[in-house]
């Protein structure tokens, strides 16, 4: 946009804030009083920011207290999970708008109705898209298509509902849920950790210094692709590692290890923790060595990263009744790692994903200068 530079300054805190006085502007954008009028001046006249209250001070005089006017715009998040699409719609300082659930072949109406939700007539400044595999985080306009056969089918259905002209930019959902637990969940506080991810797939974030590693092809932390099984006489298979420790290979072991005693074999990975928190001895020994393979996974993370923290999400990883046998697996095979459950749930991603769409948005108003995510 068309700004100075001490608007644009100004902007940048403003939307990071929600809502700031002259003075609050100031000191964050390091710029003098009659500059920030000025700025504030400006950003008003393009309804970038508008006059939103007064707050009275120490000494009795109130103050202008400015927000993002209503060209600031919006931007949405969409979470292309395996059996779920979560959508939300943000203003640009973050505020939740609307959101959305549905099942991924409802992944367009869901999207749509997020859409019809926002405020009519507000310019939406860009789109993040989470899926499950990504080598090219940036592409333009609605009509894209994603870089992996992973992200192909379900995105090509959603891609439809997107409105055209807008930039849309992919990114792997596992990094998106780590930038939640960043932000929001178990590694608040800490700026270098890992988050491991297991479900029906395995996948890796690693958050250093406070920003995620993306990696030369943007395929940073897909640990699927470690070599497995590396053993004589064995033959690494491609995503090998990902096919025993997924939720699918999981629930046939515990098939094999029920017996007719046992009652009845459960079909889903929640049914097979309940029964291990409630004491079934088959179920507790499957869940053991399952948390040992997840302990083994972590131990090579702490090989390679030292992360001092890892984060244990997705769709079993974040069950706490792994957390004893990864623990005691990683203390037997690398050095003393923290390792927690995560706290952000089944949002994570969705929730990452629009800290990435807010900062994007941003952007397009700044050209670039405001907080890294």
């Amino acid at each position: 946009m068309n700004l100075s530079e001490s608007a644009r300054a100004v902007f940048a805190v403003l939307a990071e804030a929600g809502t700031a006085t002259r003075p609050q502007l100031a000191a964050g954008a390091r710029l003098s009083k009659p500059t920030v009028s000025s700025a504030v001046a400006e950003l008003e006249t393009a309804e970038l920011a508008t006059h939103s209250g007064t707050v009275s001070g120490g000494t009795g005089r109130s103050a202008a207290v400015y927000g993002l006017g209503p060209a600031a715009g919006t931007v949405l998040a969409v979470d292309l999970g395996p059996a779920q699409t979560r959508v939300r719609g943000c203003a640009l300082d973050g505020t939740l708008l609307a959101e959305g659930t549905g099942t991924r072949p409802e992944a367009p109406d869901t999207v749509r109705k997020v859409l019809d939700t926002l405020p009519a007539g507000v310019p939406l400044r860009a789109i993040v898209v989470a899926v499950g595999d990504v080598t090219a985080q940036d592409r333009e306009g609605a009509g894209m298509r994603p870089a992996t056969e992973k992200a192909g089918p379900i995105f090509d259905a959603v891609a439809v509902a997107l409105p055209p002209g807008v930039p849309v930019h992919l990114e792997n959902n596992v990094n998106c849920a780590a930038l939640a637990e960043l932000h929001e969940g178990a590694a608040r506080g800490r700026d270098t950790f890992g988050y491991l991810r297991i479900g029906v797939g395995i996948g890796l974030g690693v958050v250093i210094g406070g920003q995620v590693l993306r990696g030369a092809n943007g395929a940073a932390g897909e640990v699927a692709r470690l070599p497995y099984p590396w053993d004589d006489g064995r033959e690494p298979r491609h995503e090998a590692l990902e096919e025993r420790i997924g939720s699918p290979s999981l629930l046939r072991r515990a098939a094999e290890a029920w017996q007719g005693a046992d009652g009845p074999c459960p079909r889903t990975a929640e049914r097979l923790f309940a029964l291990a928190e409630e004491g079934h001895a088959t179920a507790r020994t499957v869940v053991g060595l399952h948390a040992a393979e997840v302990g083994r996974l972590a131990a090579a993370v702490a090989a390679v990263l030292d992360p001092g923290l890892i984060v244990l999400g997705g769709g079993t990883g974040a069950f706490p009744q792994l957390l004893p046998g990864v623990r005691a697996e990683l203390g037997r095979l690398s050095w003393p790692t923290e390792v927690v459950s995560s706290t952000v749930g089944d949002s994570g991603t969705v929730v990452g994903a629009s800290r990435l769409a807010v900062a994007r948005g941003r952007q397009t108003v700044t050209g670039g200068t405001g907080a890294k995510h």
